[in-house]
């Protein structure tokens, strides 16, 4: 189970390399869109971002659902909070390190003013 969860994590990593697909996925932090809204003011063809969007599926990072004829996309909260979850532990570790060290520098103070 570890393992599928790695892949997850790797999968979604490696869609977001892409810079397009980055972009795709920024203009959904607003709210569902469809293909052609997506595509507004992107430097690419609705067939491809059609096919970035798909990537972002397979990854677990957006959802999509019927609305008539067209698609509309959204972030998968679900896909997105495991990755979250994965970052925030390298957070709590760097916390955790940040708190020891002004614990320690406070009482390197305190002796030095005795």
């Amino acid at each position: 189970m570890a393992y599928g969860r790695a892949r997850a994590q790797e999968n979604a990593f490696v869609a977001l390399a892409d810079q397009t697909r980055r972009r795709v996925f920024e203009k959904l932090s607003t709210g569902p869109k469809s293909v052609g809204d997506i595509a507004h003011g992107l430097p690419v063809s609705r067939p491809a971002v059609s096919q970035h969007l798909r990537v972002l599926k397979e990854a677990g990072l957006v959802a999509d659902r019927a609305d008539g004829t067209r698609r509309v996309y959204a972030i998968d909260p679900q896909g997105l909070g495991a990755l979250r979850k994965w970052l925030d532990q390298f957070w709590d570790t760097a916390l955790q390190a940040f708190a020891e060290e002004v614990e320690r520098s406070e009482k390197s103070r305190n002796e030095q003013n005795k």
